[in-house]
């Protein structure tokens, strides 16, 4: 009598980002992308991928409509020529999808470690449900890992020399791996953000983040202030109407954020 040893599950699944609907970026069309920025031609681009000019055509079409600005730009040339281009929005687009992908990918690994585990995989569904309530994340690159006898001082730089000061433990530097040059992330509460008009406040506060307010959304108690930083990032804090009426914000004023560093977390995605 012959036994037959059950299979393991597998876990299997592909990202695919969604807008309006409809799939907008996820499998071949990322790689169509990245091959168009390679090549610099959709007739190459779509021979990489193995997709028809047609089909490779109508993928661009339905990016670029779906799209805040226009991922490719094609110039005429027909089936033997032209010439396509990816635009700065569409790089940054491949490059928060890879981002997301390998978060995705290391999701994957850790269910399927415990899928054997019902218990287990019961526990970490409920885990990777929690949804982070800080308005605010800044990606960059960690410049300075500076530790002392319980915490260290992280220094992010976010863009253009714009620097975010972080204070976590040293245990937390050593399981996030923090070193310069490490790609990481701050996020931030927009309820930890402090507003002020007056550029030489001194405050205790290690974070100085000046720029314009780009949209102010008044609501019944607090108001949403959002500030375009010099960099062209965009940080949001909530005050309440009060203070935002003491500060006479509006869109095009002058503003700094002020953010203690030891209200700024730092995540890494793998």
């Amino acid at each position: 009598m012959s036994t037959h040893r059950a299979q393991p599950m597998r876990l299997t699944g592909q990202l695919w980002l969604d807008r309006k609907g409809r799939n907008f970026l996820g499998g071949y069309r990322i790689e169509l992308l990245e091959q168009i920025g390679r090549t610099g031609t959709l007739t190459q681009a779509a021979k990489a991928v193995g997709l028809s000019y047609k089909a490779a055509w109508d993928a661009v079409d339905a990016m670029n409509n779906l799209a805040e600005k226009p991922l490719v730009i094609r110039a005429a040339g027909g089936r033997a020529g032209g010439r396509s281009t990816l635009t700065n929005h569409g790089q940054r687009a491949v490059e928060l999808y890879r981002l997301l992908e390998s978060g995705w990918r290391q999701l994957l690994k850790r269910m399927q470690a415990e899928l054997d585990d019902l218990d287990g995989l019961n526990d970490l569904m409920r885990a990777i449900t929690v949804r982070t309530s800080a308005r605010n994340e800044l990606r960059g690159t960690v410049k300075i890992v500076r530790k002392g006898a319980v915490n260290s001082d992280v220094v992010l730089d976010v863009s253009d020399g714009v620097e975010v000061f972080a204070s976590i433990t040293n245990e937390a530097v050593e399981e996030l791996d923090l070193r310069p040059g490490r790609t990481a992330f701050a996020l931030i509460k927009a309820s930890f953000v402090m507003l002020t008009t007056d550029r030489n406040l001194h405050v205790s506060a290690r974070n100085r983040l000046c720029g314009l307010v780009s949209q102010v959304i008044v609501g019944a108690v607090n108001s949403e202030v959002k500030i375009q930083l010099s960099c062209g990032r965009t940080l949001a804090a909530i005050i309440t109407n009060e203070s935002l009426k003491e500060l006479a914000l509006r869109k095009g004023s002058p503003c700094c954020a002020l953010v203690k560093a030891s209200h700024v977390l730092i995540g890494v995605n793998d």
